[in-house]
């Protein structure tokens, strides 16, 4: 199922969100998140800081799959809407 949604109206809801929901989520080791843009607008997922993960330009309805295989904390954000930010937490 879908993890994390990009909610409608994100990047409107400049400077405080919501954007992401939820914008902190914590997974276990191995876990497999699924983003989706429910927004009417294109979004990015995109790690912060590292190449480790970045989904491309995403349209409205479409998703985005990561498998985290690294206990450790990944901050995110959008590249077009870059105040929109999230954060995965991993876990043993």
């Amino acid at each position: 199922g879908v993890d994390v949604t990009i909610v409608e109206g994100a990047s409107s809801h400049y400077p405080n969100g919501p954007f992401f929901s939820p914008a902190n989520l914590t997974v276990k080791l191995g876990k497999t998140v699924t983003w989706v843009n429910k927004d009417t607008v294109t979004h990015t997922v995109t790690s912060d800081g590292s190449s480790l993960f970045d989904s491309g330009v995403m349209p409205t309805g479409a998703t985005f799959q990561f498998t985290f295989t690294t206990v450790g904390t990944y901050p995110y954000y959008c590249t077009v809407h870059p105040f929109m930010k999230g954060t995965i937490v991993v876990t043993p």
